[in-house]
């Protein structure tokens, strides 16, 4: 699910977009755009996990500047494309994407019809191309 939110206004803390990627039972990741006084922007990554003993969540937050963007990249794309040739060749992947979820948490086709869920999610094969020299710039998300 991702959203723009055309509020702006004067809260600073609100994300201007926003990507939920639900990954098991217990644990969430959110990646936001949000803005400085300055009008720039950055990413914050945030790794939300349900805790075990309570009704609670543990939260990891990371900031990501726009300087950083390609470098962070590049290196997300080496290491996951390390993993996936040199380490676990024949691993299937694939089998592991629910990136399209309706808005209840299922797989699309379970309860709503696949046209009624977000377009807006990113497949792995973008992300891990490391072949592909082509920049940040150059994606569509």
């Amino acid at each position: 699910m991702a959203y723009e939110n055309k509020n702006f206004g004067d809260n600073r803390n609100e994300s201007l977009f926003s990507k939920r990627i639900k990954a098991g039972k217990r644990r969430t990741y959110f990646f936001d755009v949000r803005s400085t006084r300055g009008n720039d922007y950055f990413i914050t990554i945030t790794e939300s996990k349900k805790r075990f003993d309570d009704n609670g969540y543990d939260r990891h937050k990371m900031f990501l500047y726009k300087e950083d963007f390609n470098k962070f990249l590049n290196a997300l794309t080496e290491t996951i494309n390390y993993v996936k040739t040199d380490l676990m060749p024949d691993f299937d992947f694939d089998a592991y994407n629910h990136d399209q979820e309706n808005e209840e948490g299922m797989p699309v086709g379970e309860g709503v019809a696949e046209n009624e869920t977000s377009s807006a999610t990113m497949s792995s094969a973008s992300v891990v191309n490391a072949e592909d020299n082509s920049s940040v710039d150059d994606w569509k998300i």
